[in-house]
């Protein structure tokens, strides 16, 4: 994996048996856990790792999460996921995951994140170290390259739903 991977392919696990759900697959608030795993290590590769969070008293908070589920996953099935930065300024990053089957190889969920930076002695939004805003800059360079997937910008709705009902 080149440093600069686009996307991002660094994080793998596999379907417990406690997030299965009476229907035998993962229970939908499994994808929002795994995913946020998935998270802390697109986090630490972009520089916001627990070092540098310590040093600078700061961390991420999430403002926005869109989850879409395609496939289902279950119990033992291994997982692979991608993730694209989309986005960023001095507070903020916008980035988008995407869940695959390990083996088999189809897409099974994407999730799409808003994160703030966020100081622990305010709770407030602060801006990240010139370093991090850096490697953000050279991965939006590599990532801003590929094509984006259609889940992203997505809302819910009904389409074409005649008005009053």
């Amino acid at each position: 994996m080149s440093d600069l991977a686009a996307p991002f392919d660094g994080y793998r696990d596999v379907v417990r048996p406690e997030w299965i759900d009476h229907n035998q697959h993962m229970n939908m608030g499994y994808y929002l856990v795994v995913f946020d795993f998935a998270t802390d290590e697109f986090l630490r590769w972009v520089g916001l790792d627990e070092a540098y969070r310590a040093a600078h008293a700061v961390t991420t908070f999430c403002l926005e999460a869109h989850v879409t589920y395609h496939r289902e996953v279950r119990s033992a099935d291994p997982l692979r996921f991608t993730t694209l930065l989309l986005g960023h300024d001095a507070r903020r990053i916008h980035y988008f995951h995407a869940m695959y089957h390990a083996g088999e190889g189809y897409l099974a969920a994407t999730n799409e994140l808003m994160s703030l930076h966020v100081s622990l002695a305010t709770r407030r939004a602060a801006p990240m170290a010139p370093e991090v805003l850096a490697r953000l800059a050279l991965v939006q360079q590599a990532h801003d390259a590929l094509e984006r997937p259609p889940q992203v910008g997505r809302r819910i709705g009904l389409a074409n739903r005649p008005r009053g009902m």
